[in-house]
């Protein structure tokens, strides 16, 4: 009797969740795992899928296009990762003070992260503007004649690292001022006792505390930098786009703009593959600099 009803239970349990186990199914484990199938065809969406075997990754191997923007991604990650880690920080430091109106800017500063990259960007072409825009005007009043930033191939990249650190900050910001939340004030009151000074608290107590949650931003942070699309798609002039393409970027143009479908999910397979392969490494090497205890 005790068999048939777990036996039951679990059948109940099946049925509730048979529509979200469909959905997976249908809508995400099924389209991966034909999208691995697939790196070994060539398909036009036009004809049937040709097989062509491992000739898609030969290919991509000595594609100098996609080494190209494999290279300007990691420039993106190197400059993008610590700035927007750094100022996240220093943002929350500054919004975990008990002051009056401070949920205002707590607010505020999430704001751009949940505006859309269309407006942002429309915002940002007219900052970075050469001629009549805000950034070059404010480098004009100190005597600096500023670059062409978003119409130069050479500029357009760093000009696109700072605006995904102005959207970005916010989100990063909400995850420290967490972290931050969550340190027991007791240990602050033992430093003070002690005669520590705000630095010495701060490098001692509040960023060893805070690296479960640095680890986390990181992961999270260099995930969504190898993925990054809209800002490299919207900010830059057409003959600055050279400068600016990414591997996502590559891979939307393949699949509907060229239509070789095969070789865009041979490309997205290897960039999930780096970005596995970097994650198990983080995951590793944690256990020599996160702390959950003093």
């Amino acid at each position: 009797m005790a068999g048939n009803r777990g036996i039951q239970k679990w059948g109940w349990v099946l049925c509730f969740l048979a529509p979200s186990l469909a959905g997976l199914l249908v809508f995400v484990l099924g389209p991966l795992v034909y999208s691995l199938r697939l790196t070994f065809y060539e398909w036009n969406l036009l004809s049937a899928p040709v097989y062509v075997g491992l000739d898609n990754f030969v290919n991509l191997y000595h594609d100098a296009d996609f080494w190209l923007a494999f290279r300007h991604t990691l420039t993106f990650i190197v400059f993008y990762i610590p700035a927007v880690l750094i100022l996240a920080l220093g943002t929350a430091l500054l919004l975990n003070r008990p002051l009056r109106g401070m949920p205002f800017f707590r607010a505020a500063v999430f704001v751009p992260v949940v505006s859309s990259w269309v407006v942002v960007a429309l915002m940002w072409k007219w900052i970075f503007n050469p001629r009549y825009g805000l950034l070059n005007w404010l480098l004009a009043q100190v005597g600096i004649t500023g670059p062409a930033w978003l119409f130069d191939p050479d500029t357009a990249l760093y000009a696109i690292i700072i605006a995904s650190v102005w959207k970005d900050i916010g989100f990063v910001t909400v995850m420290f001022l967490g972290g931050l939340q969550g340190i027991s004030e007791s240990y602050y009151e033992a430093a003070r006792i002690d005669g520590a000074t705000s630095l010495g608290r701060l490098r001692f107590i509040t960023l060893p505390l805070l690296t479960p949650t640095t680890f986390f931003a990181l992961i999270i942070s260099l995930i969504n930098s190898f993925q990054i699309f809209e800002q490299v798609w919207l900010m830059p002039e057409s003959f600055a786009s050279r400068g600016t393409t990414v591997v996502v970027e590559q891979i939307v143009n393949h699949a509907f703009r060229y239509n070789q479908m095969g070789y865009a999910a041979t490309m997205s397979w290897v960039l999930f593959a780096v970005i596995f392969a970097i994650t198990i490494v983080q995951l590793r090497l944690q256990k020599r600099w996160v702390h959950y205890d003093l």
